[in-house]
């Protein structure tokens, strides 16, 4: 389990980043890096404090979040990072970017779904920026996984559950994959095909990798196959 609170001592490459929106789903905490940099994006960190989690930094203009929850984060060693209510950029862009800025590598965001629709679109859209290209990105949204692919990665499911591979920001050239029920081999999924739309994982183990562009790969049943 990786819900004992995070180790201060040295730095850590991985960072777990709480958005706000519905709260993670409860099999969510067994998926998450035991050894991790804690980050909160605004009202996000309600989710972190409630599975009793220690926030080592949290991020954004504070309207959302609850008062007092600023404070609890301070008195308990973390930092804060507060932005101005008119500000140009998302409270889970800002933190995704201090995270970067602080040497992480891998970032999961838990949360984030729910509500609105422009919100979760923009949160998915924010993942596959090109100023966050040095990191491995993944999102756990509700019982869904998704995970941002530039070059290749390998994936873990129930055999049958679904698996979905969606261009982003153009299209995605040399489209290979393994252990999924129907292969791609080198091909190439244009922006807006839903060709790669409900594949299903054949084994426990598959492997998506592109020669260019952006993939979206969603696993929606991840927390629950």
């Amino acid at each position: 389990m990786a819900n004992a609170p995070p180790s201060r001592d040295g730095p850590v490459a991985v960072a777990v980043i709480f958005a706000g929106g519905d709260p993670p789903h409860p099999a969510a905490v067994e998926h998450l890096p035991s050894r991790r940099l804690v980050v909160a994006a605004d009202s996000g960190v309600e989710h972190a404090l409630e599975l009793g989690w220690a926030v080592d930094l949290l991020v954004g203009d504070l309207d959302s979040a609850r008062p007092g929850s600023a404070a609890a984060v301070v008195s308990a060693g973390g930092s804060l990072e507060r932005h101005p209510a008119d500000k140009d950029a998302t409270d889970l862009e800002l933190a995704l970017a201090a995270a970067r800025d602080r040497g992480i590598q891998h970032a999961v965001v838990v949360g984030g779904g729910g509500g609105r629709l422009d919100h979760l679109l923009a949160n998915l859209l924010l993942l596959a920026s090109e100023q966050f290209a040095s990191l491995h990105l993944e999102f756990l949204a509700g019982a869904a996984r998704a995970v941002i692919v530039r070059d290749q990665t390998e994936l873990r499911g129930a055999p049958g559950s679904l698996c979905s591979l969606l261009p982003l920001g153009g299209d995605a050239h040399g489209v290979r994959t393994t252990g999924l029920r129907w292969p791609l081999d080198g091909e190439d999924l244009p922006s807006g095909t839903t060709r790669g739309l409900s594949n299903e994982f054949a084994d426990s183990r598959a492997t998506v990798a592109l020669d260019d562009g952006v993939l979206l790969v969603v696993q929606p049943t991840y927390l629950e196959d």
